[in-house]
């Protein structure tokens, strides 16, 4: 890599994400949700959403309250909870194995009820509470990540979990890419309470608080249904296989930073939402066919990315001795060397799903996002940013993947080259 490369890649891709990221996020919310309010001769409605959220900085008390009974109801649960026990992720480089809670599911089973049932049985909030303070909770959140990256980074460099952690004197790229790889609080395993129980479990919550509110205000429409089943799905999906996520390149490589931190924290939850928030004020009806479709469509490939994930974690748990598609799986037995020089073993697996190309499984996690989008129709980019930002993060993240499963089997992976010489598309990339 040049040292052009080094200084792209450290320096100036990590400021422009860090500076940027934060204002586009709050932006995009507050054109949405203000539509009907914007300013004349105001391009795009940014100079006001950037006066709003100047003036918003911190969110408000109310948005400060909810974040915090949400994080804390998050905790509690996540303790309580033992679900199937403990999960032991993948050994680290440093010879390190991380633990995790395998309660994903009923935690989220828990949430999703405790919200309805508080709203509807008990009346103690509308359901439509978090899209009416949604500007402010993410001003809030974006505060609070902020300072909590800042902890982390500090953490890791003065306290850490453990030898997975270190700085590369750089300020910048080190608070953005983070210090720790696996950090642990109070026996909290920290990207597992961010990723999981605060992105993706609020992912969830604040969609279906969209929904109640284009209820309110226009009467549900079938492209909000559709929309939001379909996400529902995916979502549901995602925490019946956390344990499989484990395994993937956010958690076994990318260190606890900006980036995945903040991301988790606030990204997820203001930009993810982003074609739910849309529908809030477009209600669209498609009619009972076309709804009809992409509900079986969406639904038809979401379960295609989880039974692609499935195989993979069936193979790494019967060591092998399973069928894939009916037949014994093709494998390569891999070896790699920790740094204390210890040789572990790793099956790569090259038949069914994961015989067509190396991440088969990104195509229908894309096309599922797509078939949520579309009951959006075409009068605005805006419902359809995730699916380009997801195309744009999978295709970098199978570059990335390449690289560091080449750097750590070395030879074995060469030959899985060989085997599955495709990325994403079979046959073409």
């Amino acid at each position: 890599m040049s040292n052009l490369d080094i200084i792209f890649r450290s320096y100036v891709v990590p400021m422009i994400l860090m500076s940027s990221t934060p204002i586009m996020v709050y932006w995009l919310t507050f054109i949405n949700i203000n539509k009907e309010n914007t300013i004349d001769g105001d391009l795009f409605g940014i100079k006001t959403a950037i006066d709003n959220w100047i003036e918003n900085f911190f969110g408000s008390n109310k948005s400060i309250e909810l974040i915090s009974y949400f994080g804390v109801f998050q905790l509690i649960i996540m303790s309580l909870f033992k679900g199937g026990g403990k999960y032991y992720g993948p050994i680290t480089i440093n010879g390190n194995i991380p633990v995790y809670k395998d309660n994903g599911l009923i935690c989220y089973i828990v949430s999703l009820f405790t919200f309805i049932v508080s709203s509807f049985c008990f009346n103690l909030f509308s359901p439509t509470i978090i899209y009416n303070n949604f500007s402010d909770i993410l001003a809030s959140l974006n505060v609070l990540s902020v300072g909590f990256c800042t902890f982390l980074y500090l953490k890791g460099r003065f306290f850490p979990s453990n030898n997975d952690s270190g700085t590369s004197g750089n300020l910048i790229f080190d608070f953005y890419w983070g210090t720790e790889l696996h950090p642990n609080i109070l026996g909290i395993n920290v990207k597992q309470f961010t990723n999981c129980r605060i992105g993706m479990m609020s992912w969830a919550l604040i969609i279906i608080s969209f929904s109640f509110k284009q209820h309110e205000l226009y009467g549900i429409s079938d492209s909000m249904i559709v929309s939001v089943i379909l996400q529902l799905i995916y979502i549901s999906k995602f925490f019946m296989w956390e344990c499989g996520y484990f395994n993937s390149i956010d958690i076994m490589y990318d260190r606890a930073g900006y980036y995945i931190c903040w991301g988790c924290l606030v990204w997820v939850p203001g930009f993810y939402t982003l074609t739910t928030l849309y529908l809030v004020h477009n209600p669209i009806n498609l009619g009972y066919y076309y709804s009809l479709m992409l509900l079986i469509t969406g639904t038809s490939f979401i379960m295609m990315n989880y039974f692609a994930d499935l195989q993979r974690q069936l193979v790494r748990k019967t060591n092998g001795k399973c069928l894939v598609f009916g037949k014994h799986p093709l494998l390569i037995e891999a070896e790699y060397t920790t740094e204390k020089g210890d040789i572990h073993k790793s099956l790569l697996l090259y038949s069914g799903f994961w015989g067509l190309s190396r991440h088969f499984h990104y195509i229908p996690e894309l096309i599922g996002s797509l078939c949520w989008a579309l009951p959006s129709l075409y009068n605005s980019p805006i419902p359809y940013l995730y699916v380009i930002y997801l195309t744009i993060l999978l295709v970098d993240r199978a570059e990335r993947d390449d690289i560091k499963c080449q750097n750590k089997y070395g030879k074995y992976w060469t030959e899985y080259r060989k085997q599955v010489p495709y990325k994403i598309i079979p046959y073409i990339y």
